[in-house]
């Protein structure tokens, strides 16, 4: 069976964060496995508070996980500060990690910041570099490229100006009321537009961890980045497209929508 690891921040309401991603992974037939950037206090309506975890504790997460069960793609959710990332791009590099996803989660769906200034940079320097693929959303793109994105021709040029600078393939992705179900692929050689199935949902939280998670879960099963982000895009749609409704504020998708009925059934 084929492994995934992912480094991220918690969410106990289970849309979003870690627990999103392993739901996700263990969805698209991988065994997932994890390692906590944060304790995030947070559920559909928004973030109430961050605990940070420290360096020291995040490396011996990862030297347990790598020396131990050697995962075949690593997917990066919130990393909150220069420490945490720092150490993250260590231990990468160290462990020869192939398949990493990086989610430059910067803004949460309900509009919180969630990263400081000096950990995008730090992002940018040091774990950007080491991707196969970075998956940002329209605000987190602008903030990478430092261009203002407005229409399908801006995402372009901000997914080209983000590959030339820092050498990895830039899956932008649409919302935000542009191409709100499109997302563009750039890597060498140009770009490629996914289009989607537009879902009429309102319960959207998590949506940008399960992505980059069932990307990275396929991309450990050995298929290329272009199927991997088109089945992750097919894979979304079908958790949106279950109509889970949780929750006061954005909802959590149904994750398991297609796990297999017999271990689904309610006692009544």
């Amino acid at each position: 069976m084929k492994t995934a690891l992912t480094i991220a921040g918690t969410d106990p309401s289970g849309g979003a964060g870690i627990q999103a991603d392993i739901k996700t992974m263990t969805a698209n037939g991988v065994y997932a496995m994890s390692a906590v950037t944060a304790l995030v206090a947070q559920n559909t309506t928004g973030v109430k508070s961050i605990v940070e975890c420290t360096p020291e504790f995040l490396a011996e997460q990862l030297d347990c996980v790598f020396t131990d069960i050697v995962p075949d793609a690593v997917k990066t959710g919130m990393v909150a500060n220069t420490a945490l990332i720092e150490t993250i791009a260590k231990k990468l590099k160290q462990y020869k990690v192939r398949n990493l996803v990086v989610d430059p989660v910067m803004v949460a769906t309900s509009g919180d910041r969630l990263i400081s200034e000096d950990a995008v940079e730090m992002l940018k320097a040091r774990l950007l570099p080491l991707a196969v693929v970075i998956t940002p959303n329209i605000p987190e793109a602008e903030i990478l490229s430092g261009r203002v994105i407005s229409t399908a021709r801006d995402m372009e040029e901000a997914a080209r100006a983000i590959h030339d600078d820092y050498g990895c393939a830039v899956l932008c992705k649409g919302g935000h009321n542009l191409n709100d179900a499109n997302d563009l692929l750039w890597r060498s050689g140009g770009g490629r537009w996914f289009s989607g199935r537009r879902i009429d949902n309102p319960n959207t939280h998590g949506t940008g961890c399960t992505l980059s998670s069932a990307i990275a879960s396929n991309l450990a099963k050995g298929y290329g980045l272009e199927e991997a982000v088109e089945r992750a895009k097919a894979y979304i749609s079908g958790a949106l497209g279950a109509m889970l409704d949780l929750g006061h504020g954005s909802g959590p998708m149904d994750h398991a929508f297609d796990i297999k009925p017999e271990y689904r059934k309610e006692a009544y």
